[in-house]
Order: structure tokens, then sequence, then C-alpha cells
């Protein structure tokens, strides 16, 4: 079962915003473990460090850690509606991310792909801008499984017309100094990683050069 999360913005005063800057990008992190910052500070985690990332880079933002661990691509579409009344406001960007742990659960990928599928129509329905992060399935899995998974995610990213970027742990997987010792979550080394890669792709979907 999934952790229950609390939505929160990045903590010790990382959404102040500088003088001279616009009204903050509300941008929503929604995912699973890896998004929640799953056993690390809660100034660590993806959230948290990307906001800081933007505000680093002259884009005044303020993330939203709606990550939960442990959680499948159906119970992200069920908490969907509870997390945007939860806002303040309609976000600028949701970034989704999940269906890792579906493929980990072995899911028919026909699971996942309906799924996301179903959250990306719900925020084109609300006029609300998305991206996707993607995942690839484990080594041991069948060719054909992985295929069918694999594709998911560039797949959904044509037909709904959002950025993609392409693989989540790209960079970090594998790299044990970025790694926690469960081989599977980012440390905060490989967090930091991430967003240094994610930066370009998030404020493109932004609408930010």
């Amino acid at each position: 079962m999934p952790v229950p999360a609390t939505i929160q913005s990045a903590p010790d005063g990382a959404g102040s915003l500088t003088p001279g800057l616009s009204e903050p990008k509300l941008v929503v992190a929604f995912g699973d473990s890896l998004f929640s910052g799953y056993r690390l500070p809660r100034t660590q985690g993806f959230a948290p460090v990307l906001e800081r990332a933007l505000i680093a880079d002259g884009v005044a933002a303020r993330v939203v850690n709606a990550g939960v661990a442990g959680e499948t691509s159906a119970e992200g579409l069920q908490r969907l509606d509870t997390v945007l009344a939860g806002l303040d406001r309609k976000p600028d960007l949701v970034i989704v991310g999940l269906g890792a742990n579906d493929m980990l659960n072995r899911y028919d990928p026909d699971t996942p792909r309906a799924n996301l599928e179903a959250i990306l129509a719900a925020l084109k329905d609300r006029g609300i801008p998305a991206m996707l992060t993607g995942s690839l399935s484990v080594p041991d899995r069948k060719k054909a499984y992985a295929a069918s998974f694999d594709s998911i995610y560039p797949r959904l990213a044509l037909k709904y017309d959002v950025p993609l970027y392409p693989f989540f742990l790209q960079g970090v997987l594998y790299h044990s100094d970025l790694m926690l010792p469960d081989g599977a979550h980012p440390s905060a080394q490989g967090v930091a990683e991430i967003v240094r890669r994610i930066l370009p792709t998030v404020k493109s979907a932004l609408a930010i050069q």
C-alpha cells in the first residue's frame, strides 16, 4: 500500500521570491517514491531540489511534492482529483511520474498505459499543462513485456503532445554513488543529478527559454 503523502511546497523558504521576479509558477510533482523523496531529508527530495534549481536559474517557482511511495498508476489516478482540489490555484505544470511500480508488480503494460492516459486526459480537460517522466522495464522481464512497457511513455507523450523526459533515473541508476543502498532510489546526490538533467525539459514545459 502506498504511504500517505502530505501535499507541500519545498521547505526552508526555498519558495521565497527574489525581488523583481513575477508570481511563481506552480509546479506539481505527481508521482511515486522517486518523486516523494524516499528515505531522504525533506529538503533533499525531487520537488524541493527542483524548486531551488528553478529559482537559481531565474525562474520564480513553487514546486509541490505530490509524490507517494509505492503508488501504482491506478492509485495515482484515484487521488488526482484530491491533489488538484488541495491546491490554492490551477497549476502551471503537473509533472507525471508513475508506472514503475506497475512494472515491478508485473502488471500488464496495458494497465499503466490506460491509467496514465486517463491522468493526461483529465489534466487536458482541466486545461492544465502536463509533462511525463518515463520509466524502463527492469532487465529480467521478457523482451515483449519490456518493449510494450517502455513504449508507453513516448506514445502517450506524442498522443497528448506533452514534453517527455524519457527515463527519470537516466545517468543515475547503477551508479552506486548516486543511489541509496537499495539500488532502486536516488540518494541526495542522485536527486541533484536528476534535477540537473531534467531542468531544461521542465523549463521548456513551462514555456521558459
